[in-house]
C-alpha cells in the first residue's frame, strides 16, 4: 500500500499492507482483503490501469454503497480526463457505441430499461428453459466422458452458459460458435491487453445489430424478439439500446456462470467433506443441500470479485472516509462476503449455511437480472457432474492452477480433471 492507514497517529508507523492485484494476489486474495477490512476498510489505491479508486471491503459498507444512488453507474461522472474513462468499463464498449446498458446508467433510464428487459427475462421463461439447460449439460459431458479426463473450464464451464444465453437471446445455432470464439477472446485476455477484447466486442456489436434487423421481420420466442416487441409497442427502446441490452445480457450472462461452475468445483475439491455431503444428498434424491450449497459457493469464492464501477456524484462519507465527487468506488464483493461481522466462520465452506444474504449478485437496483438463470446453470452443472462422474478429481497439484488476472471477475484459467472413463 502506498498510503498511511486513515486514523493512524502521525508518529506511529503505518501497518504494512499487502500488495494488491499482482499474480500472487490473484491466487488467493482473501488474506489481503481480511487485512483491508481490519485496517483500511474503505481504501484508496492505484489500480493496475492507473486509475485511482476507493475499495470498499466491509459488508455493511458494501451494502450501503451498492444501494446509494449518490454513487452513479454512469462513467460521465468520473472526474478523470476523458481518456481515462476508457479504463473503467468493458473494453471497447465506448467505441462500439454500447454504453446504454444497465451497468452504465442510472434512474430514470435504468428504471425504464430494466422494466423492459425484466418483461423478457421472467422467472417463467427461466423455468421453461430448465430441460434445455439439462440437455446442454449432458451433451457437453457426453463429449468427454469416455476420455477419463477434461479441462472443465474450456470443455464444460465455458461453453454451457455461452450456448444457453445464445439460445435464450435467439442467436441461430449456426452462429453460436462465432459467439463462443468472441467470448473466448474475452476470457483469454480479460486480465491482459484490452485490444483483443475490444475487437471481440466490436464484432459482437456488429452481429447483434444485424440480427436485430433480421428479427424485425421474423420475431420468435426469444429475448431479442421480446426487446423488439417492447420497442415497437411504444416503450421507447431505441435500436442502440436494444443492441446494447442484448450485448450486456450476453456479456454478463456467460462469464459469471463460467466462474461459478469453475470456482464451485474447485472449492469442492479443496473441501472434500462438503463435497461428500453434497454427493450423498444428490444420491438420495434430495435437493435442499444443492440449493443452499450454490448460495454458499457464491459467497465463499464467487464469480464476481468486485462490483462494476460506481462514481460519486457529490461528496459523501463511506465507512468513515470522505469520498470526493467524481471519485470511482469499487465494492469488493469477495471481501464483504467473508466479513466475520456478518458471517459466522466466514472462511469455512458450509454448504448447509442458511443465513446467507451474500452479495455475490449485488444488491439494490442493480441486482443481477440474470441471477435465476446463473443459479439454474450452476445447480444443473454441479449436480450432473457429481452424479455422472462421482470420482471426479483434480488432475494437477492445486498449486499449479492459475487464476485469470483482472479486476472484476474471479476465475480459473483451466481446471484439469480426471475420472473413470464412462461410455455415454
Amino acid at each position: 500500500m502506498d498510503e498511511q492507514t486513515p486514523g493512524t497517529p502521525s508518529d506511529a508507523p503505518a501497518p504494512q499492507g499487502p500488495t494488491l492485484f499482482d499474480w500472487e494476489f490473484a491466487t488467493d486474495p482473501y488474506p489481503a482483503y481480511a487485512w483491508l477490512r481490519e485496517h483500511s476498510p474503505v481504501h484508496r489505491t492505484r489500480l493496475p490501469s492507473g486509475v485511482e479508486a476507493w475499495l470498499v471491503t466491509r459488508y455493511a459498507d458494501a451494502r450501503q454503497a451498492l444501494a446509494d444512488q449518490r454513487l452513479s453507474k454512469n462513467p460521465a461522472h468520473h472526474a478523470e480526463p476523458a481518456h481515462a474513462k476508457g479504463k473503467t468499463g468493458i473494453p471497447g464498449e465506448r467505441k462500439a457505441e454500447l454504453m446504454t446498458h444497465l451497468l452504465n446508467i442510472d434512474p430514470p433510464d435504468h428504471t425504464r430499461l430494466r422494466r423492459l428487459v425484466s418483461k423478457a427475462f421472467t422467472p417463467r421463461r427461466v423455468a421453461e428453459f430448465t430441460p434445455r439447460v439439462q440437455e446442454l449439460t449432458d451433451h457437453l459431458i457426453d463429449a468427454f466422458a469416455a476420455k477419463g479426463e477434461a479441462d472443465l473450464i474450456h470443455e464444460f464451464a465455458f461453453p454451457l452458459p455461452i450456448y444457453a444465453i445464445c439460445e435464450m437471446l435467439g442467436v441461430p445455432r449456426e452462429d453460436q460458435d462465432d459467439f463462443r470464439d468472441w467470448a473466448g477472446m474475452m476470457i483469454r485476455h480479460g486480465g491482459g491487453p484490452r485490444g483483443g477484447v475490444a475487437r471481440s466486442v466490436k464484432q459482437m456489436r456488429t452481429y447483434l445489430g444485424e440480427l436485430i434487423h433480421r428479427k424485425r421481420d421474423d420475431l420468435g420466442n426469444d429475448l431479442i424478439s421480446d426487446l423488439i416487441r417492447a420497442s415497437d409497442h411504444g416503450d421507447h427502446l431505441t435500436e442502440a439500446e436494444a443492441t446494447a441490452m442484448a450485448f450486456i445480457l450476453l456479456f454478463a450472462g456467460f462469464e459469471t456462470t463460467v466462474n461459478l461452475i469453475g470456482n464451485g468445483v474447485h472449492s469442492l475439491f479443496m473441501n472434500p467433506d462438503q463435497r461428500a455431503l453434497l454427493q450423498d444428498s444428490l444420491a438420495a434424491g434430495e435437493s435442499a443441500l444443492l440449493t443452499t450449497g450454490i448460495e454458499e459457493l457464491l459467497r465463499y469464492d464467487g464469480p464476481v470479485e468486485l462490483a462494476t464501477w460506481r462514481f460519486a456524484t457529490e461528496p459523501l462519507t463511506l465507512g468513515g472516509q470522505e469520498v470526493a465527487a467524481g471519485d470511482p468506488v469499487l465494492v469488493v464483493l469477495a471481501a464483504a462476503d467473508r466479513d466475520p461481522e456478518r458471517f459466522a466462520d466466514p472462511d469455512t465452506l458450509d454448504l448447509s449455511r442458511t443465513d446467507n444474504q451474500h452479495l455475490g449478485y449485488g444488491h439494490g437496483i442493480h441486482y443481477c437480472l440474470g441471477a435465476p438463470l446463473a443459479r439454474l446453470e450452476g445447480q444443473t452443472a454441479l449436480a450432473t457432474l457429481l452424479t455422472r462422474l462421482p470420482d471426479l478429481e483434480l488432475a494437477v497439484p492445486p498449486q499449479e492452477l492459475r487464476w485469470r488476472g483482472g479486476l472484476i471477475m474471479r476465475g480459473l484459467r483451466t481446471l484439469p480433471v480426471r475420472f473413470t472413463p464412462r461410455n455415454t
